[in-house]
């Protein structure tokens, strides 16, 4: 990703073994230094140097989350932002969502995404795009109704939920879009260890619109569940 991908969440990874709804909304944004962990009234977490609008550089972001879950989020020439609602941690459970999207400039994407720790992988199911994710193709994966093309990555010396560091990079990205559907996330994680990616810990895991690039359009997320 360009370097995508916030929250501002809580490092610690609750041992809990049902996931809650963060109360927060989800901001990301990495720049060129470690995650911000100051704002945890959010209970997100989120790549740092974003303005109140959520972007960074020229443009807008107008980010309407709700308590529970779904959001909406329009936004015009933006050069960089990233929003969501979602749950620290996450886990295998299955993810419900509806919504729709539109974009209308610049690259824009709708993703399930997360970290794991121990080892430390920053994980992506791409749901829609205008410009379909690419590079490290390493296998493909079949799962509710599509197929999702896995692309596997090495970040060095980039953010992470634990600073500065050098982590595995992956990402599903489906190759018939769309803005409504069940995300089986744990036929993921298996077909990732299946391509030989060691997958840790779940920690973050947010549904997320991400934008960059003069970046123009509207995400709303009606329901989520989880």
């Amino acid at each position: 990703m360009v370097s995508f991908t916030s929250i501002a969440l809580a490092l610690a990874a609750a041992t809990a073994s049902l996931a809650v709804p963060l109360d927060g909304d989800f901001a990301a944004n990495f720049p060129e230094i470690n995650f911000d962990l100051g704002e945890l009234e959010s209970n997100l977490t989120k790549r740092q140097s974003y303005s109140t609008d959520y972007t960074t550089g020229s443009g807008s972001v107008n980010y309407s989350p709700s308590s529970t879950g779904p959001y909406t989020v329009t936004f015009s020439g933006a050069s960089d932002f990233v929003v969501g609602k979602g749950w620290n941690p996450g886990n295998a459970n299955a993810v419900t969502y509806s919504g729709s999207f539109s974009a209308s400039s610049g690259t824009v994407t709708l993703a399930l995404y997360g970290w794991t720790t121990s080892p430390l992988v920053e994980w992506y199911v791409i749901e829609n795009y205008n410009i379909a994710p690419s590079g490290g193709q390493i296998s493909t994966v079949s799962t509710d109704g599509g197929t999702y093309n896995i692309l596997i990555n090495t970040r060095t010396n980039e953010p992470s939920i634990e600073g500065t560091a050098t982590f595995k990079q992956v990402k599903s990205v489906r190759t018939s879009t769309r803005s409504s559907g069940t995300i089986t996330l744990a036929n993921h994680f298996a077909a990732w260890k299946n391509a030989g990616l060691s997958m840790g810990t779940y920690n973050l895991e947010v549904m997320a619109t991400e934008g960059y690039n003069s970046a123009g359009g509207s995400v709303s997320i009606t329901a989520l569940s989880h």
